[in-house]
């Protein structure tokens, strides 16, 4: 990995960057998987959105557990300004691909407005770092969601030029629920959508565990494997000029 040393901030620790990092508070994943891919004078800090622990049983209460994620996120972004942010990074995915690309672009927009500080979200990063693969068209994706959002999710890829020729949704039984998908499970996945017609395969979801196992996919897929997590970190550098590379991950944080 390389880095400058150039200071930004007086902070001791982060003194290149300062992320405010956003997620709720049932996620477990994203915090770690964030920190794992820090580069040196940077730093996170994470705001928990306050939510309960539904039991996602079905559409209607998948949907309305998003929607109490989105209720709350106003409170968090308050919480985390304390600490003087540079950035947000939005650690929850669901929510940024609701209402396809206007709607996504709209939801950063508020978050921009309520903190006066630039935003990576989920659903836009992803978009971004198709295009950084380069010439891909035909995707596939899975996610711990219902199958409502992942509606949601290939309306948005759609509106972005990017046909889902498959989609699996795990329909995780509650939100602690979704970290408890392990490499099986994964690759089960993976498997289910996969194919010659597939030209990239993106996981979506924060709260499942994938940095390392989408990079281990990409060498025996022979193909990009987006994992949402490294897609949104990555996002988070580059449109900060962070440049660094870093082993692990896959392509896009050691090459692109």
């Amino acid at each position: 990995m390389t880095h400058s040393t150039g200071r930004r901030n007086a902070d001791s620790l982060g003194f290149r960057q300062k992320f405010g990092v956003l997620g709720p508070s049932t996620n477990t994943v994203v915090q770690p998987d964030f920190d794992d891919m820090r580069p040196f004078g940077v730093t996170n800090h994470y705001s928990r959105i306050v939510v309960s622990n539904p039991a996602a049983v079905s559409n209607e209460t998948f949907m309305a557990g998003v929607a109490e994620i989105d209720r709350h996120t106003a409170d968090a972004v308050t919480g985390v300004m304390t600490c003087e942010p540079n950035y947000l990074v939005m650690g929850m995915s669901a929510v940024t691909f609701f209402g396809g690309a206007e709607g996504g672009r709209k939801w950063r927009e508020s978050i921009e407005q309520l903190s006066g500080l630039g935003v990576t979200t989920g659903a836009e990063a992803v978009v971004a770092a198709l295009k950084a693969y380069g010439n891909i068209r035909k995707v596939a994706f899975f996610s711990p969601y219902f199958p409502a959002a992942n509606d949601q999710v290939r309306r948005f890829l759609a509106d972005h030029g990017y046909d889902s020729v498959r989609d699996a949704a795990l329909q995780c039984p509650s939100w602690t629920a979704i970290a408890e998908l392990d490499a099986g499970r994964l690759r089960d996945a993976m498997r289910t959508i996969d194919g010659d017609d597939v030209e990239a395969i993106i996981q979506v979801g924060t709260n499942v565990s994938n940095v390392r196992f989408a990079a281990a996919a990409e060498l025996w897929l022979g193909k990009p494997v987006i994992a949402i997590n490294t897609a949104t970190y990555w996002h988070a550098l580059r449109a900060n000029g962070f440049n660094d590379r870093m082993d692990g991950f896959g392509r896009l944080l050691a090459e692109l």
